[in-house]
C-alpha cells in the first residue's frame, strides 16, 4: 500500500472482528481513501504479525505499516528472548497498545492515527482485541468493528451474531456485514479481504477484488 505523501491520511475504512467458538475471523474492505478522492483500490488492510496473531488496520497508513513491522519483530524477539514456546495474545495486544500510546503522544505535524483489531490464539483460548488509536485495548468476546463503516456493520451483527457459531458461519456474517458497508459507506468499498485464526494457525480466506468499471 505505497503511497506519496500526500495521500498518507487513509481515513475511511472498515474492519470486523468476529469471535468463533473454533477461531477468530477478522475482514476488511480494500479500498484506501484521502477525504472524498480514492487513492487505492488494492490496499491490504489484514497482516499476520506471528503464527497465532494477525491484525487489521485502520487510519494512517504510514503509521500503520511502521507499527506492523515493529510488532512482528519485537514479537519474534520476545519469543527467542524468552524461550517461550508460544507469546500470548494478550501479549502481542499489550505490545501494539504501547507502541500506539506512546505514537500518537509525539509532537507531530501529521498525527499517528491508526487503530488495530487484533485476533489470536494461544494455549488459553481465543481472543479479540480492539486497540485504540490512543492506546487502550478493550477485549471483545463476541465482535467489534471499526473504521468508518463501522456503524452498519454493528447494526448487522447485532441482529445475527449468535455465541459459539462456527467458524464457517462467522465467515458468512463477516461477509454480510462488511458488504453493508460496501453497500452504504463511501470510503469502504473494492473488495473483500478475510483471514482466519484457528488451530490450523493463521489463513487467508479469501481476498475479492469487486471490478467496478462499466464496460459497453
Amino acid at each position: 500500500m505505497e503511497l506519496s505523501s500526500r495521500d498518507q491520511l487513509i481515513k475511511g475504512t472498515t474492519t470486523v472482528g468476529i469471535v468463533c467458538k473454533d477461531g477468530i475471523v477478522l475482514v476488511a474492505d480494500k479500498r484506501a481513501s484521502a477525504g472524498y478522492r480514492i487513492v487505492d483500490k488494492k490496499a491490504e488492510k489484514l497482516h499476520r504479525i506471528a503464527d497465532n496473531m494477525a491484525v487489521a488496520m485502520a487510519g494512517l497508513v504510514s503509521d500503520a505499516q511502521l507499527i506492523i513491522k515493529l510488532a512482528r519483530s519485537e514479537l519474534m524477539l520476545k519469543k527467542i528472548r524468552s524461550d517461550a514456546p508460544e507469546i500470548t495474545v494478550k501479549e502481542g495486544a499489550n505490545l501494539i497498545a504501547n507502541i500506539l500510546y506512546s505514537n500518537i503522544r509525539k509532537p507531530s505535524m501529521i498525527p499517528g492515527i491508526v487503530g488495530f483489531l487484533l485476533g489470536g490464539k494461544d494455549s488459553t483460548g481465543y481472543y479479540l482485541y480492539d486497540l485504540g488509536i490512543d492506546g487502550s485495548i478493550s477485549m471483545h468476546d463476541d465482535y467489534v468493528s471499526d473504521g468508518s463503516g463501522s456503524d452498519l456493520v454493528i447494526g448487522v451483527l447485532e441482529a445475527t451474531y449468535k455465541r459459539g457459531l462456527p467458524l464457517t458461519e462467522g465467515i458468512n456474517l463477516a461477509v454480510k456485514a462488511i458488504s453493508a458497508a460496501i453497500a452504504r459507506d463511501m470510503p469502504t468499498g473494492n473488495g473483500i479481504d478475510i483471514i482466519t485464526i484457528s488451530d490450523k494457525g493463521v489463513s487467508e480466506v479469501m481476498n475479492k477484488p469487486v471490478e467496478t468499471k462499466i464496460i459497453i
